[in-house]
C-alpha cells in the first residue's frame, strides 16, 4: 500500500511575515481609532466664582424668609383684627338680646336737674360712679371707675415690655390685677401688644415718672370707640381701669348716686352678664388716689 505523503506548510518569507504584521498593526489603530474619547466633564470652578454662587443664594433665600416672614405677619394682624370684630358682633348680639329683654319693661324716670337746660343732655350717656367696660381686643371686661377729676384714662398693667415693629414703638404687657379683680380667666396673664401712642410724664411727690399711653377698642353700654390709656400698676387700687373726662367729653354725664347702670358685657370664657350683681356686690370703698 502507498501511503499519502505528510502536508508541510510551506515557510513565510521575511517580506509575507512583514506584511502580515502590517495588516494587523493597521486593524489594531483602526478598532482603537473607532472608539470614543473620554468626557473630559464640567471645567473646574474658581474659588471666587464658588463663594459668588453661594453669596447669590443666601441673598435669595434671606429675601424668601423675609418674604414669609412678612406674610405671617399680616395674617396674625388680619386674624386679630377679625377676632375683635367678631367680639363686637357678640357684644352688638347681647346689646340686642338685653333691648328685646326690655322692651316690656317700665321707662326709667328722669329727674330734670335745676338750672341745666336738657337740650345740651340730648344723646349724651349718664354713666354711674362705677361701670363695666369691655375690651373687645383684649376679650374681657373689667370694672371701671368713672372720675372726672382724672384726665386721661388708665389701665392696670405689669410686666410693660418697649419693643419695635415696622418702625414704630410697641409695648407689650399683662394686665395688672389683684385676686379680687374680676375678669375672664383665660386672659388674665395673657400678654397684650398694642402700639405706643405717646408717652405722658406724671409729676409725684417721690418724683416724676414716663408712662406709655396705648388706644384700646372700648365699649361701655352702647358706647364703643377707641379709648387711649395710660399703662401702669393699679393694683393695689379697687379699680384696674380709670376713666378720665377726655373720654367722657361731649359724650357722657355722671350720675354720683348711681353705679352700674349698663349691663356687663359678655366674652368667650367669662361669665354671664346676668350674673354680674354678685360681683358688683363685692365694690369696697370707691375712694382712691
Amino acid at each position: 500500500m502507498f501511503s499519502s505523503p505528510r502536508f508541510r506548510r510551506p515557510p513565510f518569507s521575511s517580506s509575507t511575515r512583514l506584511g502580515l504584521a502590517g495588516i494587523g498593526l493597521s486593524l489594531l489603530l483602526g478598532g482603537c481609532a473607532q472608539q470614543p474619547a473620554p468626557d473630559p466633564g464640567p471645567p473646574p470652578v474658581s474659588a471666587e466664582a464658588f463663594e459668588t454662587r453661594i453669596a447669590s443664594l443666601e441673598s435669595r433665600l434671606v429675601e424668601r424668609c423675609e418674604t414669609r416672614l412678612d406674610w405671617q405677619d399680616r395674617q396674625a394682624r388680619l386674624g386679630r383684627y377679625l377676632l375683635a370684630d367678631i367680639r363686637v358682633l357678640g357684644d352688638r348680639l347681647h346689646e340686642m338680646q338685653d333691648a328685646l329683654d326690655r322692651r316690656e319693661a317700665p321707662p326709667r324716670p328722669i329727674t330734670q336737674c335745676e338750672g341745666v337746660d336738657s337740650s345740651q343732655l340730648d344723646g349724651m350717656q349718664v354713666l354711674g360712679r362705677a361701670e363695666w367696660v369691655g375690651l373687645p381686643e383684649v376679650g374681657t371686661y373689667l370694672k371701671a371707675r368713672v372720675d372726672s377729676g382724672a384726665n386721661t384714662s388708665s389701665l392696670s398693667a405689669r410686666e410693660i415690655t418697649p419693643f419695635e415693629r415696622d418702625g414704630q414703638d410697641w409695648v407689650r404687657f399683662k394686665l395688672g390685677l389683684n385676686e379680687d379683680d374680676v375678669v375672664v380667666d383665660g386672659v388674665r396673664d395673657a400678654w397684650i401688644e398694642a402700639p405706643v401712642e405717646r408717652r405722658v410724664r406724671i409729676l409725684q411727690a417721690v418724683g416724676s415718672n414716663s408712662r406709655p399711653v396705648v388706644s384700646l377698642l372700648m365699649t361701655l353700654g352702647p358706647i364703643r370707640q377707641p379709648v387711649e390709656f395710660t399703662l401702669n400698676d393699679r393694683s393695689h387700687l379697687n379699680y384696674p381701669v380709670l376713666l378720665g373726662r377726655r373720654f367722657m367729653m361731649d359724650i357722657a354725664v355722671i350720675d354720683v348716686a348711681e353705679s352700674y347702670l349698663h349691663p356687663r358685657p359678655e366674652y368667650a370664657g367669662g361669665r354671664p352678664a346676668d350674673e354680674a350683681a354678685a360681683d358688683e356686690a363685692l365694690d369696697q370703698d370707691d375712694s382712691e388716689l
